[in-house]
């Protein structure tokens, strides 16, 4: 791209300066203000509403019509005074993201006017279209019929002028068409049977909650150049591009300075996601340059999960008002790192105490290693579905590159706990005291002594213990949370209902229950053996020994999706009650067709971009030099000119080459996707355009990424790397 016009873009992109429209008032006094929380529920619902919805959602019981009245009316006087003038039942497709339809509060009053009103039917249950919607055949488009119902447990909210409540979303056969039905089913699953095993340690345990807090990864681009590169704007990735001299390898990006523009967009975000209940907690500059994260206080994960979503929302938002497009695909750059969406995962009692935490006494210690050895049975079994549940077109570039965890599900542990486990395998019952927190003296007087956790952090684990929680790190920056949540507690919940059988069947053959714990964890964590892993997940080496362990190793996107059909993961989602086989199967077909989608657009995208900019722009300079050489020849005698026109001559011949093959490439990609197309199967195409279509993609850009070195910067039609990537 031109100085030129690079200057002019740059100049489009920040002609509008953006002031952060600052609360008067401290966080505390501002947040929340747009959600219709517990203390909004007090303010505008008569107290015995408040008192019968608060006891419903506390103990996840259902609520009557007659209550659902009286919640509509205090809902909508509330939304109304805060500017609501719509409403809208705000649920999660099978597209990945959110889905919403507004109406205003008015009906007809009998008399030619109208007035505002919502009653309790329109709160709890609306219709929308079920046949637009991917479904996996489950609904045609002659079916239309298909129902939103409220999901009490996720406050409603206020976004612009509308009033949104978190629902859930079915067919009229009652499948799941959405990921909050299931995963709200997960949910429960794993808080029946982990109560069921935690009333060992203390009776008094009624409920187990399955809290998540998500470190979203994302990258910002100057909205000029977003629009200057068409690979960007329609498949959210750059589908060329040769790197920059320099991008990410000094190391000085992270945890850097925050550019000045990236900050007033953070604080801006900060706020509006504040007013919306969204815990935001901490901001830094990531590895690549222009990547950054945020990430919030830790949430039951329901909650979590919508805020997660929502914030993906406000993000866009707020990047626009400061003439940024924010990047949330896996991996928009190619030779820089990618970005995710850490899940960090943990279980907690209702009476405060954390599972995944090591205690202070044998018997803490002991629930510790009986929930640690369920999570390793539970992953070690469910490894291809766990894989299967954060794949996708998009994520599939991020995997195993630039400091993303590797395509095979293996748990860290750290040092302290492997230790800990090696000793219960030798059968020390004795052992359970796990090392605490030690100091660390630095040897400069003025610094403090530092407390050393009992695990390290390894950054090429997918699935690592951190302390009090495991961070499921392969989980793809665009990906709905629900889906690997849904996988991983439902494989949790039927791990720990099958511990609990047995160790009621040796209590009634009148073993100790501290030793009967003991011995169904330590069975546990001798058959989950293969699944831990500390080493270098990024190794060559690891791969073939995983290999031999019998980890899942299939490197095909669409291959992995046969994980969800496996007998074995059929009957554990049958047993949990979270799918059936129809569902299964019908997301399966929606998985193998979004696939498709991604890759037949991007593949539409690059061919286009190929033919109607690059060549014309290479050719452009081949003539260019062609004149010079004529000129050259007119001016010189042979031999000179052969000596002066040597370069030239070999780009003109090189630019000929590369042309050529993009040309033959681009052709023999537009027969692929046809002969892809023409197959009926969807996992059948899914895998065609995998196996022909993707590395003929990656065959393009190597010979498109050689032309733009090649061509004068004056010529190039697209913003480049350099330009992309450093914030100006």
């Amino acid at each position: 791209m031109s100085d030129l016009r690079f200057k002019s873009v740059m100049e489009a992109s920040s002609r509008k300066a953006v002031k952060v429209n600052m609360p008067e008032t401290r966080v505390d006094r501002y947040y929340a203000e747009k959600v219709f929380n517990r203390q909004k529920m007090f303010q505008y619902l008569p107290r015995e509403t408040y008192e019968a919805l608060s006891e419903a959602i506390d103990n996840k019981k259902t609520i009557s019509r007659d209550l659902g009245d009286s919640v509509a009316e205090g809902m909508k006087r509330w939304a109304i005074e805060n500017g609501a003038t719509h409403y809208t039942h705000w649920f999660q497709p099978m597209t990945g993201g959110t889905a919403e339809k507004h109406d205003t509060f008015i009906e007809h009053d009998g008399k030619g006017g109208v007035i505002e009103t919502f009653t309790g039917k329109l709160l709890v249950q609306q219709e929308p279209d079920a046949s637009s919607f991917p479904s996996g055949g489950i609904r045609n488009t002659f079916e239309a019929r298909g129902y939103s119902a409220w999901d009490i447990s996720s406050p409603a909210f206020i976004l612009g002028n509308t009033l949104c409540i978190p629902t859930i979303f079915i067919s009229y056969t009652g499948e799941s068409l959405d990921y909050k039905t299931p995963f709200l089913k997960a949910l429960n699953a794993v808080d029946k049977a982990a109560t069921r095993v935690a009333k060992y340690f203390d009776n008094n345990v009624k409920h187990v909650f399955s809290y998540l807090g998500v470190e979203q990864e994302y990258f910002l681009v100057d909205e000029a150049l977003y629009f200057a590169r068409p690979d960007l704007a329609l498949t959210g990735r750059t589908l060329m591009g040769h790197e920059s001299a320099k991008n990410q390898q000094l190391e000085d990006h992270y945890f850097g300075a925050i550019p000045s523009r990236v900050e007033a967009f953070m604080l801006d975000l900060e706020i509006e996601g504040h007013k919306l209940g969204i815990p935001i907690k901490t901001r830094h500059n990531e590895v690549a340059p222009n990547q950054f994260e945020l990430a919030p206080v830790f949430e039951e994960a329901n909650l979590g999960n919508d805020h997660n979503l929502l914030l993906m929302t406000v993000m866009n938002e707020v990047a626009k008002r400061h003439n940024f497009r924010v990047l949330l695909h896996e991996k928009p750059f190619d030779g820089i790192n990618g970005s995710g969406k850490h899940n960090n995962w943990s279980l907690g009692t209702d009476t405060g105490r954390q599972l995944f935490s090591p205690g202070k006494t044998s018997l803490e210690n002991l629930q510790f290693i009986v929930f640690l050895s369920n999570v390793m049975q539970a992953v070690h079994k469910h490894n291809a579905l766990l894989k299967a549940s954060i794949m996708s077109a998009t994520n599939s570039h991020r995997l195993g590159a630039n400091e993303a965890p590797p395509a095979i599900i293996s748990m860290f542990l750290g040092s302290s706990v492997s230790s800990l486990l090696e000793k219960i395998i030798s059968n020390d019952f004795d052992a359970l005291k796990i090392q605490g927190k030690e100091g660390l003296t630095v040897g400069v007087s003025q610094i403090p002594e530092i407390m050393i956790d009992n695990t390290d952090r390894n950054r090429t684990s997918p699935f690592a213990f951190t302390g009090n929680k495991f961070e499921y790190r392969a989980v793809g920056s665009s990906a709905n949370c629900a889906t690997a949540l849904i996988a991983l507690n439902a494989a949790m919940a039927n791990e720990l209902n099958r511990f609990a059988d047995r160790v009621e069947k040796r209590l009634a053959r009148g073993e100790q229950i501290e030793k009967a714990l003991f011995a169904e964890a330590r069975q546990n964590i001798l058959e989950a053996k293969p699944i831990h892993f500390d080493g270098n997940g990024y190794a060559d080496e690891w791969k073939i020994e995983a290999e031999k362990r019998g980890l899942d190793t299939e490197s095909s996107a669409p291959k992995m999706f046969d994980a969800y059909l496996s007998e074995s993961t059929v009957k554990m989602f049958e047993e949990t009650g979270i799918f059936t086989r129809k569902e299964l199967v019908a997301r399966n077909e929606v998985k193998w067709e979004m696939y498709t989608k991604k890759v037949q657009i991007e593949s539409r995208v690059l061919g286009d971009l190929a033919i109607n900019h690059i060549i014309p722009a290479a050719v452009n300079y081949q003539r260019l030099l062609l004149d010079n050489l004529y000129k050259v020849n007119k001016l010189f005698d042979s031999q000179k000119a052969v000596e002066i026109g040597e370069a030239d001559r070999q780009t003109v011949e090189e630019i000929a080459g590369h042309v050529n093959k993009v040309k033959k490439l681009v052709e023999e990609m537009i027969e692929n996707r046809k002969r892809a197309n023409a197959l009926e199967s969807l996992r059948d195409k899914a895998i065609l355009y995998h196996d022909t279509v993707v590395p003929l993609m990656d065959k393009i850009r190597y010979h498109i990424d050689h032309l733009e070195l090649m061509v004068d910067n004056e010529i190039w039609p697209l913003p480049k790397y350099r330009e992309l990537l450093f914030i100006r």
